[in-house]
């Protein structure tokens, strides 16, 4: 598959040389007599003073240098290219496929617009404060192609002097009067309607929050007034219009509360109305119990309306998990046509999910074990048990998976089997009630599991392993989510080992010992900061920190078993330690569908008291597809460690290399091919080590000052199938530095010997 892969690329260079040789004549022969080709336009900016943020202005004008041109690739207009070869008799399917993909219609000298585009670039500069700008254009020709230039004089801006309130009728006066004094425009300000613009929206958003429920920021006007000065100098002034709806400037306060917990639009509206805490609740078979349901409304009765409560109540109730759509809505009461308050009625609308739901689905597991295949998981749902939003969950799951590449060795396939059983509360399960209004954002939901896996892995041991869990996880906002779990057993039995495998354990003491500990009981924690959930944004930062302390509050109970030997728990020797990680990411998107995506990401685990290792299952490892791409999964390390040049070693074929410490850092260039096809460049550095040296391992493996230069580092190239939001990767990676090899001979790019990765989803 390499060597296939490697052809493909050298082939698709060839071609990109041939093709850039021969594609601009075909282009040009093309192009009609009387015709050029438009290649683009360039600003110029000339000014009698220094402007402020010249880059923002430029960048607002060249968004009017309509029209664009062909797009390129490498110099190329594959675009044009295959629009010409369409327009062929018997363009043949490949050309009709790659014109339907790629092809672009022509731009041509004769399709711009100059003086509309010199119109739309005084209208800016206007808009902008520059009034009395002047705009002039040109083309530059040559045989078959044209591009123009176009120059803008622009003169000193008119600033502003006073920002000031015109008369309003009361109530309004006051609140508007007040939001103005807050104001960001200032003194010396140029003219801009665009800031005006977002001032009108900042008074409206606020009068919404005050209760002015029919306000709308269209009722706002300003005017700018020169007369007083000589100097390019203005007064703004804010006004209302003319024929503003008087309902429209008074607040409405919150009269009644009706919700609606089991809402179906063929239903007749339930007659029978339950009373709790100032607000109605209307359902026929109890579906939904008030006291629990209550809590996730924040609307109150009395309280002005403001669509940031309605906004969050909605948010509230749709994260229960039990209904399927949340509509909040308002009713006008009648009042006075005299009165300077009005009142609304809100009626909160739940429409349920079906109580009951069973669901098959077929995935393609990769894990961080190098393990990839299918797994078929089957669950069965049922929400809101007791009445109280709760959902229970239980799946059955049978999986079978292989290592990708490498060759055949012991433990490269693993069969495995999983019960898991899940019970989720939508609110805070404690021996102390928490008042839920210390949660503004969200309700902490109260999870917990039982789960029980079997593990075959082939020619080395069969495994089976349970799990309980209970904690909580809420969002603190937007970006921000907590999970806790101070409940977190785990029990693992090596039910069956192969004459092979205690070979390895028996050549490796500290392995041994890892896999020793079969009792881990302790609290995991987990804090996530989050920007990528806005797909918008240019700068997207991520955080992660993990901290996982095992084995204090069991080690009251622990039996001893002499001066040498661990404590015990129900027979069971138990594991204790300390551990902690930080993964750190950042993208940078531009241009279109182009990412910088880079990532930082390391770990410390330290056992102690009742544990002389940490756990086989919580050592970290380097290499693979979500790691060091350049190395195979958990290959890399740790240290300097070279189990060839090692002339005890024995247990060449157990793969898994782990250590206590971590430290990775990665950067990717994506960028789009065609379609659902994406690309990326990228490199990568890490390595994992010991901090107490493992003998097996010769000192090889320990944690030094000099760790910079024992880095595994790699480069490569992906190819990633993404079809909305489900990404299938390839990823070719080839080492640059092995820090396995000695000094001096540790820089060496061997492209000739790339490693393929294959992946579900994107690695950071």
């Amino acid at each position: 598959m390499k060597y296939i892969l490697k052809l493909y690329f050298k082939y698709l260079i060839f071609l990109l040389f041939i093709f850039g040789g021969l594609y601009s004549c075909s282009i040009a022969k093309h192009i009609p007599e009387d015709e050029r080709l438009y290649t683009g336009a360039e600003l110029n900016i000339v000014s009698d003073s220094i402007i402020k943020n010249e880059a923002g202005l430029r960048k607002e004008l060249e968004s009017v240098l309509l029209p664009e041109p062909n797009s390129k690739f490498l110099g190329m207009y594959l675009g044009l290219y295959y629009h010409y070869k369409n327009q062929n008799g018997k363009p043949g399917f490949i050309n009709r496929w790659l014109y339907k993909k790629l092809g672009e219609k022509p731009v041509y000298q004769s399709d711009v617009e100059t003086f509309e585009v010199q119109d739309l670039l005084l209208n800016r500069l206007e808009n902008r404060g520059f009034f009395y700008s002047r705009a002039s254009s040109e083309f530059e020709e040559s045989e078959k192609k044209a591009s123009a230039l176009y120059t803008v004089d622009v003169p000193r801006p008119y600033r502003m002097e006073t920002y000031q309130l015109d008369s309003l009728p009361a109530p309004i006066y006051k609140e508007i009067d007040s939001l103005v004094k807050e104001s960001p425009l200032s003194k010396g300000m140029r003219f801009d309607l665009n800031k005006m613009k977002l001032e009108r929206l900042r008074i409206d958003s606020n009068l919404k929050e005050r209760g002015y429920y029919n306000f709308n920021e269209s009722f706002l006007i300003f005017e700018a007034d020169t007369n007083r000065y000589d100097n390019k100098s203005f007064d703004l002034f804010l006004k209302l219009k003319k024929a503003v709806p008087s309902k429209s400037i008074v607040p409405y306060k919150i009269s009644k509360i009706n919700v609606y917990a089991d809402y179906n639009t063929t239903d007749s509206i339930p007659s029978e109305i339950i009373r709790y805490k100032d607000k109605n609740y209307l359902e026929e078979d109890m579906f939904f119990k008030p006291k629990y349901l209550d809590p996730f409304i924040t609307l109150e009765e009395g309280q002005f309306y403001n669509p940031e409560t309605s906004r969050n109540t909605a948010r509230r109730l749709s994260t229960i998990g039990a209904y399927k759509y949340v509509n909040i809505q308002y009713k006008e009461v009648d009042t006075l046509a005299t009165d300077d308050l009005g009142l609304l009625e809100a009626n909160i609308y739940l429409s349920p999910l079906n109580k009951r739901a069973f669901s098959a689905e077929l995935q393609v597991v990769n894990k961080s074990n190098s393990f990839t295949g299918p797994a078929l998981a089957l669950t069965y749902s049922n929400r809101n048990v007791f009445g109280g939003g709760e959902t229970y969950n239980t799946t059955l799951k049978v999986g079978y998976e292989a290592q990708i590449g490498g060759g055949k060795q012991s433990g490269d396939s693993s069969f495995e089997l999983g019960l898991k059983n899940e019970l989720i509360f939508p609110r805070v399960i404690f021996p102390i009630k928490i008042n839920d209004d210390f949660f503004e954002y969200s309700i902490p939901k109260t999870k917990t599991s039982l789960s029980l896996d079997f593990q075959d892995r082939r020619k080395l041991y069969t495994l089976i392993s349970g799990t309980a869990l209970f904690g909580y996880v809420w969002d603190a906002n937007r970006y921000v989510t907590h999970q806790i779990n101070p409940i977190s057993v785990s029990y693992t039995d090596l039910m069956k080992t192969t004459p092979e495998f205690e070979l390895i354990l028996d050549d490796n003491p500290f392995l041994k010992r890892s896999f020793e500990q079969q009792f881990i009981s302790g609290l995991t924690y987990s804090f996530t900061y989050n920007e990528m959930v806005d797909q918008q944004k240019t700068h997207q930062k991520f955080l992660n920190f993990m901290l996982d302390v095992a084995g204090n509050s069991i080690s009251l109970f622990g039996k001893d078993q002499g001066p040498d030997a661990p404590k015990t728990f129900l027979g069971m020797e138990y594991a204790q330690y300390a551990k902690a990680d930080l993964d750190l990411r950042y993208h940078f998107n531009f241009g279109k569908e182009q990412t910088i995506a880079a990532r930082v990401f390391g770990g410390y685990g330290m056992a102690y008291g009742n544990s002389d290792i940490i756990p086989f299952v919580k050592q970290y490892y380097a290499g693979g597809p979500y790691s060091i791409r350049a190395f195979r999964i958990r290959s890399l390390g740790p240290g300097t460690y070279n189990p060839e040049e090692d002339p005890n070693n024995t247990s060449e074929n157990f793969f898994d290399k782990t250590g206590n410490i971590i430290l990775e850092a990665n950067v990717e260039y994506r960028f789009p091919i065609v379609s659902f096809l994406k690309g990326a460049v990228f490199a990568d550095a890490g390595n994992i080590w010991n901090s107490k040296e493992n003998p097996t391992f010769g000192g090889k493996d320990k944690f030094t000052k000099n760790f910079i230069n024992e880095l595994g580092m790699g480069a490569g190239v992906g190819l990633r199938v993404d079809i909305q939001s489900f990404v299938i990767r390839f990823d070719l990676a080839a080492p640059f530095h092995d820090p396995s090899l000695k000094k001096g001979e540790r820089f060496n790019f061997d492209v000739s010997n790339p490693i393929l990765n294959f992946a579900i989803g994107y690695p950071f």
